[in-house]
């Protein structure tokens, strides 16, 4: 029989005491309490606690040197802060400080209990089978790669919001996907969306659901992304995106953890962890006024930055084997090789489209090539973007633009080689006619 989870609960309000102490021990929780500082630290050098709760401020000191304590002497222990409502800047500050998470007074014991079960998981190992997978799928053996991945499992353990900065094609929902799957709510759903992608007047709708008649064509209710990541993580890429009139809204969602569906009368508590993503500068955008200051502080607790590709140049062969790999699987045929002067001219290629560039270059290059070998030829790299400078310039336009100009290119060059026979020029490019013919048309190609 395994035994009983054991929580500190520490506050000098009796009530929060007898509140905590009575939700826990109906989870089959044993609790132990303290009203202060001191009497903590004596608490937890005597025994090995599951889980820890703690008031901001106690009447020797605060729950941010408790945090730290833990933090410092028994890492292994998840802390959650209990802050005064509407008090974000505590919860900010304990969630930079290591807490686990918070919750705010009055406590809603719903999300006391939630809170509680997903710590109860982290401490007792319920997550430490990712290991593997995480070298398995984010690929590269770099310095910068090896810090990720370390910092990717120390992430995974907090509930705190992480704002992840990375050029688009670099791997943001990648690295999202992992800090999801190597914690405690690997079970629950991982919600990815694309802010941009949404129309500004379904916005509400979509992240926070709607009742049935609430505006024309509202047939049924429906749950928004917010319930539909409940448990779970809800992933924002391109937060940047989001209009000022949303952010407003999206705020007021994380930090009273509950959301209002379009109609409805009242609030709908959800739990979910917020992670984001945008490739523009999101500092930048603040100062200018295009982005809420209080929510940039709210989703950017902790930032981590993905390297863009050509920072870490050395990953370079490892990546492009395992490309070849997977696009040789999908099509049925043997690996080709790359060319001493392919790989050679690769390494040296900026990659303003980060990864997802690489791909797509080694894709068309498979579909081209003849023979079991990979030319530098081949991968049709611009020959004014190859370069032994390590520090290639800036890109100067979108990755979308950058991406289709370079289909562009490579069809106006197969519509060549087959004198403009089209059936030819899309069995070269490896794709149906009737692809072909679709980005003819996207492209603007006569």
């Amino acid at each position: 029989m395994n035994a009983k989870a054991i929580a500190l609960v520490v506050d000098d309000e009796p009530d929060i005491l007898e509140l905590l102490g009575m939700t826990l021990e109906r989870m089959d929780i044993i609790v132990h309490s303290a009203a202060n500082l001191d009497e903590a630290k004596k608490q937890l050098a005597c025994n090995e606690y599951d889980l820890c709760f703690t008031d901001m401020k106690l009447p020797d000191g605060d729950g941010l040197g408790l945090i730290k304590h833990i933090q410092l002497h028994y890492p292994d222990t998840p802390v959650a802060m209990i802050t005064a409502h509407g008090n974000m800047d505590a919860a900010i500050a304990a969630l930079k400080s290591g807490a686990y998470d918070f919750v705010s007074k009055p406590v809603d014991l719903q999300m006391l209990r939630n809170l509680a079960t997903t710590a109860l998981k982290l401490r007792h190992g319920q997550t430490g089978q990712m290991e593997r997978r995480s070298r398995d799928t984010l690929l590269g053996d770099s310095e910068q790669m090896r810090r990720i991945r370390n910092k990717i499992v120390k992430l995974a353990r907090s509930q705190a919001p992480v704002y992840i900065s990375g050029a688009s094609g670099s791997g943001n929902e990648l690295v999202a996907r992992l800090i999801h799957d190597k914690g405690p709510r690997a079970d629950a759903p991982f919600v990815p969306v694309n802010c941009g992608a949404i129309p500004e007047a379904l916005m509400e709708s979509e992240f926070f659901g709607h009742k049935k008649g609430s505006f024309t064509g509202a047939g049924a209710d429906k749950a928004g992304l917010f319930q539909a990541a409940d448990g779970g993580t809800l992933f924002l890429d391109e937060v940047a995106d989001l209009p000022l009139h949303m952010q407003v809204k999206l705020l007021r969602a994380i930090q009273e953890k509950s959301v209002r569906p379009v109609g409805a009368q009242t609030e709908l508590p959800v739990d979910v962890r917020i992670l984001s993503a945008t490739h523009k500068n999101l500092q930048q955008l603040v100062e200018e006024g295009e982005f809420r200051q209080d929510l940039f502080y709210r989703i950017n607790v902790i930032d981590l930055k993905v390297p863009s590709l050509h920072e870490r140049k050395d990953d370079i062969p490892q990546l492009a084997d395992h490309f070849l790999t997977k696009i040789a699987h999908q099509a049925g045929l043997e690996k080709p090789r790359l060319s001493d002067e392919a790989l050679e001219a690769l390494i040296h290629y900026p990659f303003p489209g980060n990864v997802r560039e690489l791909e797509n270059i080694l894709e068309r290059a498979f579909t081209l090539c003849e023979g079991e070998t990979i030319t530098e030829e081949d991968l049709q790299l611009p020959a004014a973007a190859q370069s032994s400078d390590p520090t290639p310039a800036p890109a100067e336009q979108p990755l979308d633009s950058y991406l289709d100009n370079r289909q562009k290119e490579a069809i106006q060059q197969a519509l060549k080689k087959t004198k403009y026979n089209k059936t030819a020029a899309a069995k070269l490019l490896g794709i149906s006619f009737r692809q072909l013919r679709y980005r003819l048309k996207k492209l603007g190609i006569d």
